[in-house]
């Protein structure tokens, strides 16, 4: 009887260990920041600026949670009422409502397309490029959090892609 419940507990200990060892996130020093373009012109825009500060839309953007939160009770609502008629499709487009009413909301916040691009001098191509850069360079920056939340309101998609991408570089890495 002994046996059957040290096997028992051996086979829990390795399945709860297995279970722990999922996908690690390297540490940003292991990782090699991609290269972002010197001025305006990819499409995602830096929330810091090439001299390591804030770009000036940030402080406006983190207002803009104010913002998403409106857009998502406007996308929550009308997919609610899409929902009382088609069951399944209303809750989904009522999120991609709120999404796109929220970064609207949010991009006015801070001041509108214009002065996101005028007062960014770096941008990038690909959130994935941008989620691994900024953590590469600015996770120990004392406003990281505000950087990151202000450019998640301004590209919501973001939020879907930055931990997936900082897992993809560290994979690259073994991890």
């Amino acid at each position: 009887m002994n046996n059957i419940k040290l096997a028992i507990v051996a086979i829990l200990a390795l399945f709860l260990s297995a279970c722990a060892m999922g996908p690690q996130l390297a540490q940003p020093y292991q990782l090699t920041a991609p290269p972002a373009i010197e001025g305006n012109s990819g499409q995602y825009m830096s929330p810091y600026t090439s001299d390591g500060v804030l770009a000036e839309w940030v402080n406006n953007a983190r207002n803009a949670d104010m913002g998403s939160a409106i857009g998502g009770m406007a996308g929550a609502y009308a997919g609610q009422k899409l929902a009382e008629n088609i069951p399944f499709i209303g809750g989904w487009l009522g999120q991609e409502i709120g999404e796109t009413v929220g970064r609207e909301v949010a991009l006015e916040m801070a001041g509108g397309e214009e002065i996101i691009r005028g007062t960014s001098d770096i941008s990038f191509n690909s959130l994935e490029e941008l989620s691994v850069w900024m953590y590469v360079t600015h996770s120990a920056h004392p406003h990281y959090q505000d950087a990151l939340e202000s450019a998640m309101s301004i590209y919501p998609e973001l939020k879907t892609v930055y931990s997936q991408a900082l897992y993809t570089a560290s994979g690259q890495l073994g991890y």
